[in-house]
């Protein structure tokens, strides 16, 4: 007998869409499948044989995390295609930072109606993600929440857990006074600062759709541009390149996340000019008001990951990054000190 309820129905959750929305996921899913992959989705659990081949001590790596009030833009606009990859990006990009390798994603999303062709999108984008960062999508959660959300809106998270060897997992404590940052560049905002955003603009429908020739888009369009997901990147520099440290640059800009990544007694020291920041955030900082110094600890400011390597490896580090497709360039130098970062 098929599981429907008229009772649950009324309540506010159809169960039926829930059916529907997960016949209409399942093409998407099918293009992030790798051949770890043992099960379909609709089981209570996902099932993954990991390749352990040339890995003598397999460590299993895991992040978390959601889109934030990203969201509340695609809400505005009705674009619900690019926060998947967004969610996808901010898990893999932190698994990375060790030099692991991601194996397969989950999803979660909480509705406040399940309106399936919506939940399609969002999937859609969660596949691409996937694809972008080489894992597969082997099952999530979609939960109809009626009177704790509103209909047309929603929230978004997900996890990873990627796999590396134990002798092979970057070591920060060898980083010295020296050695050299690089930066790879972003694509804009990624997912952190969106309600700073908001406020600066006072986002509606109106000025998201405003033209900006500064950014050469509508302010919608360009908040939306999805995180940049490194998984490639990554794993093409730490192939070729002694690499001693990852930071992703997240919630907290630089300040945060660049001395989470350093040892007792050393200090990322980068110069403000050599900082290549994107228009966005110089049109966030003078519309807003917003001091430099909280610029560059809330926002990533046109890089996405910061990684260490001695300075002789810098010039082939800057090399690998870019042929695989991503923009990388010396952004400063560790020196030995207690400030954790100083940028001047």
């Amino acid at each position: 007998m098929k599981s429907f309820s008229d009772s649950y129905k009324e309540a506010g959750v159809d169960v039926t869409a829930g059916y529907k929305a997960v016949q209409l996921m399942k093409p998407h899913i099918a293009r992030t499948l790798t051949k770890g992959v043992l099960s379909g989705i609709g089981g209570f659990g996902g099932l993954f044989e990991p390749d352990l081949t040339g890995i003598s001590k397999p460590v299993l790596v895991s992040g978390t995390d959601g889109v934030g009030t990203k969201l509340k833009i695609a809400f505005l606009m009705d674009k619900h295609h690019t926060v998947g990859i967004d969610c996808v990006a901010m898990c893999v990009n932190d698994i990375i930072c060790c030099g692991a390798k991601p194996l397969f994603f989950l999803d979660y999303i909480a509705v406040g109606k399940n309106y399936p062709e919506k939940v399609e999108k969002i999937i859609s984008g969660v596949a691409d993600g996937c694809v972008q960062a080489e894992c597969a999508l082997i099952g999530g959660e979609t939960a109809e929440m009626p009177g704790f959300y509103p209909e047309d809106e929603y929230d978004l998270a997900g996890f990873a857990v990627g796999i590396a060897d134990k002798s092979k997992i970057l070591k920060p404590d060898t980083q010295k006074a020296g050695d050299i940052i690089i930066a790879i560049k972003s694509s804009g905002v990624h997912s952190n600062g969106f309600s700073l955003i908001r406020k600066v603009f006072a986002v509606n429908e109106q000025n998201l759709a405003r033209h900006y020739s500064d950014i050469g888009a509508t302010l919608g369009e360009c908040l939306l541009t999805p995180t940049k997901i490194y998984v490639k990147a990554v794993m093409n520099l730490i192939g070729k390149v002694n690499v001693k440290s990852i930071s992703h640059i997240t919630g907290g800009g630089f300040y945060e996340n660049i001395p989470r990544s350093l040892p007792d007694g050393i200090t990322a020291r980068i110069s403000r000019g050599d900082v290549q920041t994107l228009p966005v955030f110089d049109m966030i900082a003078a519309t807003g008001g917003i001091p430099e110094r909280d610029m560059f600890n809330t926002f990533n400011m046109g890089v996405g990951m910061c990684a260490v390597v001695d300075k002789n490896d810098a010039d082939k580090a800057v090399s690998a990054i870019n042929e695989s497709g991503e923009e990388a360039y010396i952004l400063g130098e560790l020196t030995n000190g207690d400030e954790g970062l100083i940028i001047k």
